[in-house]
């Protein structure tokens, strides 16, 4: 059994994805694009623990490869949270963080964050990170993921398209500032709710949007959300994958 002291790093990894199969394989210079994500969580000064949890034996190699911690899950599991929880059920750890095998962090920070939120508040069961959007582009992308949230910093709602809609826009308007936010591919959970978490039946607007944590909103579960200065890339088409290449990672 593995045991963390503080809190523990999963790393859900699967092979194959609708829009861009195999790219937790595909190489970033001198690294594929799953060392880049496992050795960024490594860098946690709040986290002692880091697992890939994958059902390839492709990706498990590859892990086990450059020294990395992996573990096999089933390849029944519906989503990336489904099989950190799978993996938590066998490791001692009170706060769980589920880091997205597609989201490149510029380091260990956005992490870092999220452990100590939720450390410091333990009414949090379930907690994640946002930025701001500053570009139409990114607001108009079904890719980049939306959040709305309420005064105290919880989410009211998760959307591929453009949240908050607003109706007295004009269309050549300056792009206001402060307004919309997109949602990392981070989570931090207690244990024991993502143990719950992962035991609930897949929610109507979860299948709708493909965002499994609408799971949680829909069945009265309240997700913290926190801002973030610090940067990530999300790799989610072999456009995104080629600004990487071309040597847009630094500082890892």
């Amino acid at each position: 059994m593995n045991v963390s002291k503080k809190a523990a790093v999963i790393i859900p990894a699967r092979y194959s994805s609708t829009r861009f199969p195999g790219k937790a394989l595909v190489s970033i210079g001198s690294k594929p694009v799953i060392q880049w994500i496992y050795d960024a969580a490594k860098k946690s000064v709040n986290t002692d623990n880091v697992i890939v949890a994958t059902d390839e034996q492709k990706i498990y190699d590859t892990v086990r490869g450059f020294g990395g911690n992996v573990m096999m899950t089933s390849s029944k599991l519906r989503t990336g949270s489904d099989r950190c929880a799978e993996i938590a059920r066998q490791i001692s750890a009170d706060i769980i963080v589920n880091l997205q095998a597609d989201e490149i962090l510029q380091g260990p920070e956005m992490i870092d964050e999220l452990i100590q939120m939720m450390q410091e508040d333990e009414t949090v069961k379930m907690a994640s990170l946002k930025s701001e959007i500053t570009s139409p582009e990114e607001l108009m992308d079904r890719n980049v993921v939306k959040v709305v949230t309420d005064n105290p910093g919880y989410a009211l709602y998760f959307s591929r398209s453009p949240i908050p809609h607003i109706r007295d826009r004009i269309d050549n308007a300056l792009f206001p500032q402060r307004t919309f936010y997109k949602h990392l591919g981070i989570y931090a959970y207690r244990r024991d709710f993502m143990l719950l978490f992962s035991s609930l039946p897949t929610t109507r607007l979860e299948e709708l949007e493909k965002l499994e944590q609408l799971r949680a909103l829909e069945c009265g579960y309240r997700i913290k959300m926190k801002e973030t200065l610090h940067k990530s890339f999300r790799i989610d088409t072999p456009e995104d994958l080629k600004k990487l290449q071309e040597g847009q990672i630094h500082g890892q």
